[in-house]
């Protein structure tokens, strides 16, 4: 069964708020590290939530394979070593071979009646991790898809699991990041809101950040679990931040695009198409001095890094809920519309597209020179050269 729980209501709570309390910055610890080359281990690729792959794609594309999952896909895959892992709303994981789709396993680990949504697996030490809408975490070995444990939070999880050393971060609906411990699941500490917690961590010197249907900007330590700092940002927001050089930017359902320095505390620009006023669900790209993201507009925009303005946009003929991957000098994204596009990231051009049966939630994860993307009628894809 389909459930969709939406900040909007409930971020109502917070309107009392006060502004902006930042709290010091603590001595710079655990960061979030580097995936092995080429690989794509977790949702935005690495800690920092970039989207960036490790290789380009072949100039001349197309779907090298299609798996039918008879379920919808809102999870994006973790691709390492060769095989792409996925989850699926009918509670399912399934491992595929990236280069030719071939099925390697399949578990089902979450009720059929809640499922897994748009929570994407983090594959590290031989295991993965995936969140379900029953409110569960799920540890399997990546190799067989054997349960290795479980834990359960207090309501679903949509957010992408994160791991830092020995830590597995994960947000829930319950209002809280948790830290677990990623050998055995125990909880190390759990870090409260004030309403859900849908975004991602990304992970910079220790700290996880992210934003909140409470509408501030949370800084969390990895070790102990304590906030570090809460920004206002005038608006709830359901995207993951991206991270570089202590900047994060993200989208939010005040229908802006915002960045803000961690180490500053506070808020540098914000970009909000004059006519076009419609919220942010998609996380964001960073390549460069560009900032990628997609809107409920219909809109795939590049963003200056440094000041916000509006470089290019290009046009889908649906929301964009899919989250852009770069992937050397092209994004790739898909669209709601039921098309996968790709195009030049100096300029936004259009360099190729694909038409599936559905509309996509998923994010493309690129890997190998391969990229691996599912939709909501049930079809997962393998887009590569020819």
């Amino acid at each position: 069964m389909w459930r969709s729980v939406w900040c909007r209501s409930a971020a109502m709570l917070a309107a009392a708020l006060a502004a902006a309390v930042v709290w010091g910055l603590p001595v710079a610890g655990q960061g979030g590290g580097q995936p092995a080359a080429d690989a794509w281990p977790q949702f935005r690729r690495t800690p920092a939530l970039t989207g960036v792959a490790a290789s380009a794609l072949p100039s001349s594309l197309q779907v090298l394979w299609t798996y039918e999952a008879g379920s919808a896909v809102e999870s994006s895959a973790a691709i390492v070593g060769g095989t792409a892992w996925v989850g699926l709303s009918s509670g399912e994981v399934v491992a595929l071979d990236a280069k030719t789709g071939a099925e390697r396993w399949r578990r089902q680990v979450a009720p059929e009646d809640w499922g897994i949504g748009e929570s994407s697996p983090a594959v590290a030490n031989g295991m993965l991790f995936i969140g379900d809408l029953e409110g569960t975490v799920h540890a399997l070995d990546a190799a067989t898809g054997a349960p290795k444990w479980t834990f359960r939070t207090g309501s679903e999880v949509r957010a992408s699991p994160v791991v830092v050393g020995n830590r597995l971060l994960v947000g829930s609906y319950d209002g809280h990041l948790y830290g677990l411990d990623v050998a055995s699941g125990k909880e190390l500490w759990k870090a409260q809101t004030e309403n859900f917690v849908h975004a991602t961590p990304a992970v910079l010197d220790g700290v996880a950040y992210f934003g909140g249907c409470d509408e501030f900007f949370h800084g969390v330590d990895v070790a102990t679990g304590k906030h570090v700092m809460r920004l206002s940002t005038e608006g709830y927001s359901i995207a993951s931040p991206a991270m570089a050089d202590g900047v994060a930017y993200f989208g939010t359902y005040s229908n802006e695009v915002i960045a803000v320095d961690v180490r500053a505390g506070r808020v540098t620009w914000r970009f909000a198409d004059p006519v076009r006023q419609f919220p942010y669900y998609a996380s964001a790209a960073i390549a460069g001095d560009l900032v990628v993201v997609g809107g409920r507009d219909k809109m795939i925009r590049a963003l200056d890094r440094k000041t916000g303005a509006e470089r290019w946009s290009f046009a889908t003929r649906a929301r964009v809920d899919s989250s852009p991957a770069v992937a050397g000098n092209t994004v790739i994204v898909g669209s709601g519309d039921g098309k996968v596009y790709v195009l030049d990231l100096a300029t936004g051009k259009p360099v190729w597209d694909f038409e599936g049966g559905a509309g996509f939630v998923a994010s493309p994860a690129v890997a190998g020179g391969v990229a691996v993307i599912g939709d909501v009628d049930g079809r997962v894809y393998g887009i590569g050269g020819r």
